[in-house]
């Protein structure tokens, strides 16, 4: 189940929030790498220790040698001759990553020893919040970007925004160089890990609890849910990861809170089954999703995307007996919000220009959620 391997530092590379990359020189080939040769290893320094060149790792490779998406990282495991020193005691009992070898005691934002304790034991509603729901990762970016373009319009401050990363794909917030950038750029003001992820500026045992932090603790404007980088299918109906966007749904309609719901679309995808709204939005939000939410269908301008745009409501009519379908006119000018993102955009490898769609009603989700926040008209 784990392939394992063994190398040396050589060379220390790019870092970010929570994570440092580094080259290291392999005892033992993987795949068609040689012993002797190199290969790109990424660093929780929270986790292992800040690796320094010489450094002896222990490398987790299954997914490099299986050609899998760790942004194409053997995964540092443990500095065996140079260990970090015992953490300091502190509060917190929140074990995340449960039962695995790296397994992580944090303090929850909802655990007993938390100061938010007391506004949290209680805390039963998002007094009508909104919570754009997404499938991807990738969508985060452009979805704060349509609300900061909404509020900018509307001559309001740009939002408070809260992202509340579920379990689906990255376990540790900290692989996401989206999150780091965002939060440096002051796009969003908190990362909420629920579930088994971990490394969020605040920890939650569930998505509800998580919501409700945003709520009443980060104060957010709007919320973000969306599962960390890495999205697992199987190419099946049920077999994805993103099927937990419908019970992200659910639970902000339960917790009083405005669902709105982010299609995933493509105008670039060569599968058929994710060309105009992917099937996995059809699934989560047509089957699992038992609470109404808002879908956001966009609305092209005029030309090369009509095509797509005619698709994308044919395919999201099915949606249309439980929820609420919502046009939103998408064109030149949010495009170019989206060009301003401060991180890159990319989704399945494809960039803005590439493939267009995909953002543009990711945004418009955010313009939504921001018109319902009552900053515009």
């Amino acid at each position: 189940m784990i392939t394992w391997r063994a190398g040396t530092v050589v060379s220390l590379g790019s870092t970010w929030s929570g994570a440092a990359e580094m080259t290291v020189e392999l005892e033992s080939p993987v795949g068609a790498i040689p012993a002797g040769g190199t290969v790109r290893a990424l660093a929780y320094p929270a986790l292992v220790g800040s690796p320094v060149i010489g450094d002896r790792v222990l490398l987790n490779v299954s997914a490099l040698a299986r050609g899998l998406g760790t942004g194409g990282y053997a995964l540092v495991v443990a500095r065996p001759d140079n260990l970090p020193a015992d953490p300091s005691d502190g509060p917190g009992h929140l074990v995340k990553a449960r039962y695995t070898p790296l397994q992580a005691m944090v303090l929850g934002v909802d655990d007993q020893e938390s100061p938010h304790h007391e506004v949290l034991r209680d805390a039963d509603d998002l007094d009508g919040l909104p919570v754009v729901v997404a499938d991807l990762h990738s969508a985060l970016p452009a979805i704060v970007a349509g609300a900061r373009f909404a509020a900018a319009r509307a001559g309001a401050a740009p939002p408070r925004v809260a992202y509340v990363m579920t379990d689906g794909g990255a376990l540790a917030a900290w692989f996401s160089r989206a999150v780091a950038g965002l939060r440096d750029a002051g796009w969003i003001d908190a990362c909420i890990t629920t579930g088994q992820a971990f490394g969020g500026d605040l920890e939650a045992v569930t998505v509800h609890t998580g919501l409700l932090a945003a709520r009443h603790v980060v104060g957010a404007d709007v919320v973000v849910v969306a599962q960390g980088p890495g999205n697992l299918g199987t190419g099946t109906r049920w077999g994805f990861s993103g099927v937990a966007a419908g019970e992200a749904v659910n639970a902000a309609a339960a917790l009083g809170g405005r669902p709105v719901a982010s299609l995933r679309v493509s105008g670039a995808d060569e599968r058929e089954r994710h060309l105009g709204v992917s099937h996995h939005s059809l699934t989560a939000y047509g089957r699992v999703a038992l609470a109404a939410a808002d879908v956001v269908v966009p609305v092209f301008d005029p030309g090369p995307l009509d095509g797509l745009g005619h698709r994308i409501d044919h395919q999201a009519a099915a949606l249309s007996s439980r929820h609420r379908l919502v046009r939103v006119p998408v064109g030149a000018d949010l495009f170019s919000a989206l060009g301003g993102s401060p991180v890159r955009l990319s989704t399945m490898g494809r960039g803005l220009d590439a493939d267009p769609a995909a953002f543009l009603t990711a945004a418009a989700a955010g313009v939504h959620a921001v018109r319902l926040d009552d900053l515009t008209p």
